[in-house]
């Protein structure tokens, strides 16, 4: 995958194991309620300290968007399993500088060691975007982590944004082809493959409204622009902030806010030349059945955040198995 949500930490290449639970093997977790809130808040502050949501929407993406419909059998079809912190998953092209958001979550883990990978992945993600400014996700909790590196899904199964130097986004690997000499087609073997339709490829893009590229994890994007060079950009509040690390591209000029400014932009060729626009968002207003969804999503912030939503929900559970959270005593 060429790109995705973009990270905001540098490239690692270490690999995560899973830390015991303390008192149940961690393919059962007895997770109680108190617990995941307690990693909410946790999570939270870490967003907030940190200005890191759009990394973690990236890793939540990265784990879940491996699941292939088409197998049944938990947790070979991949998804939202937790399986990226392992090797060579984490290692995958796709996922460079996700080991450094692997480690941001793991005092979580630490702290509630009950609460699954999988769900504090799925968590941060979810509280990212409602941090800044997005929609409220109805999260389900209490996934069942994968278990061990056998667990991980081949390396091909992501999206590619721009074509390679033969002119074909995708390829073979992975559990499916993905191979399409257009944008289109490409994107819907990806997506139809998760089970999803065009409606949430449309939305999920949309997130790129919040985030950056790098050159030096998806091969995409400037070393930086007047819009991530370090100075101060907007937060959902309206405030200010200088405390990221300066890099990469983004989509929009207010890129730690979460709203369909995304939609605003591709379209609009007047917009400054340094926000990026790549064949895999300018397809989004090109293809007949795609074009759809991005206009209504341009004209309505409202018709984004509802389908975004729910498409966000419908990733966030590809491929999971659930345990009961339970009420605490």
């Amino acid at each position: 995958m060429k790109i995705a949500i973009a990270a905001t930490l540098l490239a690692s290449a270490s690999a995560f194991a899973p830390i015991p639970s303390r008192s149940t093997p961690s393919t059962s977790l007895n997770v109680f309620k108190s617990d995941i809130t307690g990693a909410q808040t946790m999570v939270d502050s870490i967003i907030k300290e940190k200005n890191c949501g759009p990394v973690f929407v990236r890793l939540a993406w990265h784990d879940s968007g491996t699941y292939d419909v088409s197998i049944k059998e938990f947790p070979k079809a991949g998804g939202a399993i937790g399986s990226i912190r392992f090797d060579p998953e984490i290692n995958h092209g796709a996922n460079a500088g996700l080991a450094n958001a692997v480690k941001l979550l793991e005092p979580v883990k630490e702290k509630y060691p009950d609460v699954s990978y999988a769900d504090i992945f799925q968590m941060a993600s979810a509280r990212a975007i409602e941090l800044a400014g997005g929609p409220s996700i109805d999260m389900k909790y209490g996934r069942v982590d994968a278990t061990s590196p056998s667990d991980c899904s081949p390396e091909g199964n992501l999206p590619d944004a721009e074509a390679g130097p033969e002119g074909k986004f995708g390829g073979a690997g992975g559990t499916a082809s993905t191979e399409s000499t257009s944008a289109a087609g490409h994107l819907r073997k990806v997506f139809y493959r998760m089970g999803l339709g065009d409606e949430e490829i449309v939305a999920l893009s949309g997130a790129h409204t919040f985030g950056r590229a790098y050159a030096d994890r998806s091969g995409l994007g400037a070393a930086k622009t007047k819009f991530t060079d370090g100075s101060a950009t907007k937060l959902a509040d309206g405030s200010k902030t200088d405390k990221y690390t300066p890099g990469g591209s983004s989509w929009t000029e207010d890129w730690l806010v979460f709203d369909n400014s995304y939609f605003t932009t591709v379209p609009d060729y007047t917009k400054d030349v340094e926000l990026l626009k790549l064949t895999s968002d300018k397809v989004l207003f090109t293809d007949d059945q795609f074009s759809f969804y991005a206009e209504k999503f341009r004209r309505s912030k409202d018709e984004f955040f509802a389908s975004y939503a729910k498409a966000h929900k419908a990733l966030s559970e590809l491929g999971s198995k659930f345990e009961d959270v339970v009420d605490d005593a």
